[in-house]
């Protein structure tokens, strides 16, 4: 049985993999899942598998080398996905210093870590392990020019404290590699949207608050341009490129969903008034008139664009999931979720932790 230990795996992306990866293999992997559970980590999206017997959850922080140690060393790990990190830009414009220990030192301990428990005495390592660091386009900087991408050899130009300190934990993977032969892969991906975000990403919050009727907020003039991935893809690439990507290698992955912020708001409202039935009081909140533009973000990179070109031609894969179809599935997800919406906005659901693992 093939272990996995996913770092993150209480976060939006981590979660929506933990579950792809058990409908994929089912009783054939066993999960480790390590998440020191800030904010934006919720047990509650792991509910439905948290009785499996070959899931473990396990409270932790990615900095604590003696907790990351001994965690590789009470489990035969075979791969890495590494997830966890503080992830909202506007987050890391208040706070830098909480982004580069998370994603820079914590990166570090988990690079360290994985290389003590596999490495042999020769300096070679384990046959069939591999680490995967989960990166982000935001790396690459800002795409000014209409009708260009993001490519594996784009040069980084972060302009956020997050896509600074993810660019470096990046490298720090890279240079793992290169100087000692740690086998690694690198994926860099577009936004991705879907089950289980955290209302302050954009496309979770413009559904919760126009659904209240509650102003929504756009930064600048609404213009900004991002590429979408409907996060099922995301967690098919991963599985694809921990099993088919060469040693070494970054990939590139893409939704080829390019749209302008104030675009995805427009076809958020239009769906909304589509799937809600007329005798549904909410209809009527949902209006265009609660639009409202504010300062820009400081930095505020305007177009991201990711060429999928070298995962599609090694590895095979390609996105599935159009954003209209996406966008209505993430809608019908969070209509029938309505209890962890509350929870998440009120932050009852960091009692989830307490209530469920006090005991044991």
């Amino acid at each position: 049985m093939r272990t996995y230990l996913v770092t993150g795996g209480a976060g939006f992306i981590g979660s929506n993999y933990i579950h792809y990866m058990f409908r994929k293999y089912g009783d054939e992997i066993k999960i480790v899942n390590v998440d020191c559970l800030t904010y934006a980590g919720n047990l509650e999206n792991l509910k439905d598998i948290e009785d499996r017997e070959n899931y473990q959850f396990i409270k932790a922080d990615i900095c604590d080398r003696e907790a990351i140690e001994r965690i590789f060393a009470e489990n035969d790990i075979d791969r890495v996905v590494h997830f966890a990190a503080e992830s909202h830009v506007d987050r890391s414009i208040k706070n830098p210093d909480i982004f580069v220990r998370t994603n820079v030192l914590g990166t570090q301990v988990m690079l360290d870590s994985a290389k003590k428990a596999w490495e042999l005495a020769d300096g070679s390592f384990m046959a069939d392990k591999k680490f995967l660091y989960v990166s982000t386009d935001e790396v690459y900087g800002s795409l000014e020019e209409e009708g260009s991408y993001f490519y594996e050899t784009t040069p980084f130009a972060p302009h956020s404290p997050y896509s600074a300190s993810k660019a470096a934990g990046d490298m720090l993977t890279k240079a793992y590699f290169d100087t000692y032969g740690l086998p690694v892969n690198i994926t860099s991906c577009s936004n991705n949207y879907g089950p289980y975000q955290f209302p302050e990403k954009l496309i979770p919050l413009i559904i919760n608050n126009a659904l209240q009727g509650k102003k929504l907020p756009v930064y600048g003039d609404g213009k900004n341009v991002r590429d979408w991935l409907y996060v099922d893809d995301h967690a098919k690439a991963i599985d694809m490129v921990l099993e088919k990507g060469k040693l070494g290698e970054r990939y590139n992955i893409g939704g080829h969903n390019e749209k302008q912020n104030i675009e995805i708001i427009h076809i958020i409202l239009d769906t909304l008034r589509e799937m809600l039935p007329d005798s549904d009081p909410r209809k009527e909140l949902v209006r265009d008139d609660l639009i409202t533009y504010v300062t820009d973000r400081k930095g505020h990179d305007r177009r991201y664009a990711i060429a999928p070109d070298k995962i599609k031609a090694e590895i095979g894969w390609y996105p599935e999931t159009m954003f209209e179809e996406g966008i209505r599935l993430t809608i019908q997800w969070f209509f029938e979720h309505e209890e962890w919406m509350k929870h998440v906005t009120s932050g009852d659901y960091q009692k989830y932790y307490e209530e469920m693992y006090s005991s044991k």
